[in-house]
């Protein structure tokens, strides 16, 4: 019984934790007077000596000097913007320089003031208008001027509307049904299954660029796999499960190139894995301890396993009430390690250096820790379910798996950097919550894996899609590479093609520019 409580107090800490806690992993340190909540009572503290001098600390202090301003400011009135971003000249004048004695007054100077204003509304309805033409003097068949290239044929959509509405689904998360609502405040009358479709047909346009990026991803010598829940697809439309939905899977890849792809399956079993790969990579694969990856890594020669500090260092964390002392000594030795590779950045050490140093740094460290761990275990007094003891048996059982990154400058000793690619996914889950269909869990696949490589490799995804969804058609398909958002900025990004709506565009720099609004 007194175990039974004990695993039940757990689980209570647990659930308090998710709800109220902290979801860092860091060591933060305790901060005198900070209570937090669910804290145990304590016993008072004992009052201050009468004579001792009470000090007056300023909540805050005022600056005495100007910040240096980057490079991008173009003003000095505390509002920093790029070149880039449209600006609207107002001219604000005073009665004296509009009545009748305007002429008396001479304007010596002008005084700027910037202010960042928002539009209600950013829908712009493009009226193209395409002359009808005939030779003079003749009675051949008149002409019509042909229509501008769109990417979607007899489409009400422009190239900017359907990169506007793939980014702000899935970059900032904000469902079809909300970008529907904020379209008929504009006053723009679309149905929502009209979106729907628009974005169905432009995902399917980058199915194909998708795919070389994960032809490239598997020729990877070191690649990192994870995998995260999503709700997709009905399970019935009768009976008990009727409108309850089917658990499916994200498979994210990480590549040795700073690229991602999402996969999606139905399953978490290890079939999926081996369809993936594919016996087309050969290298490093890097996990958290789920057996499947294990497994498979066990079964084929040309793959080796390396598994996650991170994901080890939880299990002790999780046991951190029942033995302070145990885990904090615990996480201070996996702490010394990352305080290793913090150096080995610090210092840019790659290739034969990163390696030798990790193996004079880092190895006597390890060996420590799991000489450490057994020692702990020989000692006795853990029952099999203390949650130390499966701590213990965690990092021990994987001890090969776990040293891999020792001997190879290019394995990293955990899977941070896939696990920040795949937020986006677990992000979107709270606003739009599933997916109808799991052919709309396949295109959420696909246009995430483009977008999650843009800003890993610094391209704004909007620039992007606005060219790609353009040029897609016009490129030869056997170089469909080149459209990968890693090639891509290397080949287009200094000249991408732009939109009929924006002002660089090739037909709106060949007419007169437009007078500035103004404004009295």
């Amino acid at each position: 019984m007194r175990e039974q409580v004990q695993i039940l107090q757990r689980q209570l800490d647990w659930f308090k934790k998710q709800l109220f806690g902290p979801k860092s992993e860091k060591q933060v340190v305790d901060l005198p007077g900070q209570d937090s909540l669910f804290q145990p009572e304590e016993a008072p503290r004992p009052e201050q000596p009468a004579d001792e001098e009470k000090r007056t600390i300023k909540a805050y202090q005022r600056g005495t000097g100007k910040k240096q301003r980057d490079d991008d400011c173009l003003n000095d009135t505390g509002l920093r913007f790029t070149a880039g971003v449209p600006v609207e000249v107002i001219e604000h004048l005073p009665p004296e320089l509009t009545g009748p004695d305007a002429d008396q007054y001479d304007i010596i100077g002008t005084k700027t003031t910037y202010r960042l204003a928002q539009r209600a509304s950013s829908y712009v309805v493009l009226k193209c208008e395409r002359p009808v033409f005939r030779r003079k003097g003749t009675d051949s068949k008149p002409v019509t001027t042909p229509a501008p290239f769109n990417v979607l044929d007899n489409s009400l959509a422009d190239v900017s509307l359907l990169a506007g509405l793939l980014v702000d689904k899935f970059q900032f998360h904000l469902p079809l049904y909300r970008q529907h609502q904020r379209i008929q405040q504009a006053g723009i009358t679309v149905s929502r299954s009209t979106l729907t479709h628009l974005v169905k047909r432009a995902i399917d346009l980058l199915r194909p660029i998708v795919a070389a990026q994960t032809d490239n991803v598997l020729r990877s010598r070191v690649l990192a796999m994870d995998e995260t829940p999503i709700k997709a697809g009905h399970q019935g439309r009768a009976g008990p499960q009727k409108g309850k939905m089917k658990s499916g899977w994200f498979w994210p890849l990480y590549g040795d190139a700073d690229e991602v792809v999402f996969t999606y399956s139905n399953s978490r079993g290890r079939l999926h894995i081996e369809e993936v790969l594919n016996d087309q990579f050969s290298g490093t694969l890097i996990s958290d301890g789920y057996a499947a990856y294990a497994r498979y890594a066990a079964a084929q020669e040309n793959v080796t396993h390396a598994q996650c500090w991170v994901h080890s260092r939880r299990y002790f964390i999780e046991a951190q009430k029942d033995h302070p002392e145990t885990v904090t000594e615990a996480l201070q030795r996996i702490a010394k390690l990352y305080q290793n590779e913090e150096t080995i950045k610090a210092q840019g050490l790659t290739g034969e250096k990163k390696r030798q140093y990790r193996l004079d740094h880092s190895k006597p460290v390890v060996s420590d820790f799991f000489q450490w761990c057994r020692d702990q275990l020989e000692q006795g007094g853990l029952v099999p379910s203390d949650p130390l003891t499966r701590a213990l048996n965690y990092v021990l059982s994987r001890e090969v798996s776990l040293t891999v990154f020792l001997e190879n400058p290019d394995v990293q000793p955990d899977t941070n950097h896939l696990e920040r690619a795949l937020r986006p996914i677990p992000m979107g889950k709270k606003n739009w919550m599933f997916c109808w269909t799991e052919l709309g869990a396949e295109h959420l696949g696909i246009i995430q894996s483009l977008i999650s490589t843009c800003k890993l490799h610094d391209i704004n995804p909007y620039t992007y899609l606005v060219d790609v969804l353009q040029r897609i058609s016009l490129h030869p398909a056997k170089e469909v590479a080149d459209l990968t958002p890693r090639l891509w900025k290397l080949r287009f990004a200094d000249k991408p093609l732009r939109s009929l709506i924006d002002p660089r565009h090739p037909d709106r720099q060949n007419r007169e520019p437009e007078a500035p609004f103004h404004a009295h």
